[in-house]
């Protein structure tokens, strides 16, 4: 779950930070004050796009901090797989610095990617924004809810036709690249031959190329090379070289050494110098002696470097890659010499993988069929909490012409809202209350199949009132028994379910708006319930009202607890 929110110089906070706790969460505040700020930075912490403009003004960056503990085996198994340090078992501190041009994230102090980071953010939250219910109106979101319902099952079975509509995908093209007419075919043949002859009349052998370089670099500083080593030897063994000198000063320290022990060792260096010295002199010699100019060796480096850059140019950079290239040549060509069989062999393999796709559709769709009927049993009930009286909801899994990757199912969430309506898709008769009570009832339901412990709802309430937000207050607070929620809310029916209760205000500091977020105690809590209910005027009645409202709300998640 998410324990710990810090955020500084984020938009108009300044730094505020708050400890969340493991039922519901609540966050109220005046319209206009920053509550979806909150959300807003824990999705920047997570990877979402942020600009220079998020930065509070007069700051260098802005920071999210964000930690998160977790004991569930399946989730720390990822974290594990995805090689993410822990000090503290279960406790990852997430971080993202925003600065113009550039922004670092971190896990557990540890720099990744914000690919990494999004990643991560999969296992461990949900965020339900403001608009999210809209994406209910797609059908491409239905199919993906359902695919998320069925499970790991309908999980390796899309794997299974992703693989096979790629492969089939792939020889689909290449039928279609060696379909082409008589005249075209020979073009390709002559090409294909020209190039594969061209490299094989080169007789090129991997690791050459440096060989070559070096020689030539000798050769083409021959006269330099030469000057250097006659100098060193002059200086070494020339006229009143060193040579001489060092033989000088062995004969001398040798006497004195005859008179005084403690010039033994001295005369040893000493000696020991001079034969590294003639060492080296005889060795410059050798090579001196050795050493050949050959003109006409130097023109067939020159001509071979040459035959390299030019086949480089053409085919790859380096005798590894040119050589790949004509094999790659070579493999074509032997196809386009014998197209006719080979497009037969295609066409063969394409109509058994065909085959096997249809299969794995079919095994799709009945998937599909039987997850879509429990489900459409759970979102009913889960809408009649919802206060949908008298809802029908079915989903309808359809078998299309239209192959894809995901199978050949079109997925279309149908209902009736009153007796006597017939079914209609969801994007034809809902509301936008009515989609976010939707999209609460398959949060709820697919919760029960995840591992995400934490799920945020950002004004999950819009468009709803009355019993129907009691209704939904209900549902929310059945849902934190099993998991963390943080929701934003404007309703006092879902303020009065809190178990944790934060305010967020918008004030002046220092001549600057900023935004600051701070826990409610008891009290304060009751009070904010009582502003939500509509008084301005904080008297006893209202302040008994908003105390009724929260004692009721309490009695109802100690049901739940119980049950």
């Amino acid at each position: 779950m998410l324990t710990n929110v810090h955020v500084k110089n984020l938009a108009l906070i300044e730094e505020s930070e708050i400890t969340l706790k493991s039922g519901f969460n609540v966050l109220t505040g005046e319209t206009g004050a920053g509550k979806s700020i909150i959300i807003g930075s824990i999705n920047y912490c997570l990877g979402a796009k942020a600009d220079k403009e998020v930065i509070r003004d007069g700051a260098e960056y802005a920071l999210v901090e964000l930690t998160f503990e977790t004991n569930d085996e399946k989730i720390l198994a990822v974290i594990d797989e995805m090689d993410i340090p822990m000090e503290d078992r279960g406790v990852l501190v997430l971080t993202r610095r925003i600065m113009p041009g550039r922004s670092v994230f971190k896990i557990n102090g540890e720099t990744v990617t914000a690919k990494t980071m999004k990643e991560l953010a999969t296992y461990l939250i949900d965020i339900h924004g403001q608009h999210e219910h809209q994406s209910l109106l797609s059908v491409k979101r239905q199919r993906d809810l359902l695919d998320d319902f069925a499970g790991q099952p309908l999980a390796i079975a899309l794997s299974k036709a992703g693989q096979l509509y790629k492969e089939y995908s792939a020889v689909n093209e290449e039928i279609e690249t060696f379909s082409m007419d008589e005249g075209k075919r020979e073009r390709e043949i002559s090409l294909a031959r020209y190039e594969v002859e061209e490299i094989e009349a080169a007789n090129l052998v991997v690791g050459e190329e440096e060989e070559l370089r070096s020689k030539y670099s000798k050769l083409q500083n021959a006269k330099k090379i030469m000057d250097n080593v006659s100098r060193a030897m002059d200086l070494l063994d020339g006229n009143g070289s060193i040579v001489d000198n060092l033989g000088y000063a062995v004969r001398e320290i040798n006497t004195a050494a005859g008179y005084d022990d403690e010039l033994e060792a001295i005369s040893e260096h000493i000696a020991d110098a001079e034969q590294v010295v003639a060492d080296v002199c005889r060795e410059l010699k050798n090579y001196a002696s050795d050493f050949s100019f050959e003109g006409e060796e130097f023109d067939e480096l020159e001509e071979r470097i040459d035959i390299i850059n030019k086949l480089s140019l053409k085919y790859g950079d380096g005798i590894e890659k040119i050589l790949a290239y004509a094999s790659e040549r070579r493999a074509e060509l032997e196809k386009l010499e014998d197209s006719e069989n080979y497009l037969n062999t295609l066409k063969k393999k394409k109509e058994a993988l065909f085959g096997e796709y249809l299969e794995i559709c079919g095994e799709l769709h009945r998937l599909r069929k039987n997850e879509a009927t429990r489900l459409s049993k759970d979102i009913t009930e889960s809408l009649e909490q919802l206060n949908f009286l008298k809802v029908s909801f079915d989903i309808r899994v359809i078998e299309t012409e239209n192959y894809t990757s995901m199978g050949n199912d079109e997925v279309s969430f149908d209902i009736s809202l009153n007796p006597g309506e017939k079914m209609r898709p969801v994007s034809e008769v809902a509301s936008g209350g009515e989609l976010s009570r939707i999209m609460l009832a398959l949060k709820t339901v697919l919760a029960k199949r995840d591992h995400i412990e934490t799920l945020i709802f950002d004004e999950i309430d819009t468009g709803i009132s009355g019993i129907t937000a009691w209704q939904v207050a209900k549902k929310m607070g059945q849902l934190s028994s099993s998991h963390q929620i943080i929701c934003i809310t404007h309703l006092p029916q879902i303020a009065a379910m809190a178990d944790g209760h934060f305010m967020i205000e918008k004030m002046e500091k220092a001549g600057k708006t900023v935004t600051d977020i701070y826990g409610l105690d008891d009290n304060e809590k009751i009070n904010e319930v009582a502003r939500l209910l509509g008084s301005n005027n904080l008297s006893d009645a209202a302040c008994n009202n908003a105390k009724e409202l929260i004692s009721e709300a309490e009695s109802i998640k100690e049901d739940f607890k119980v049950k």
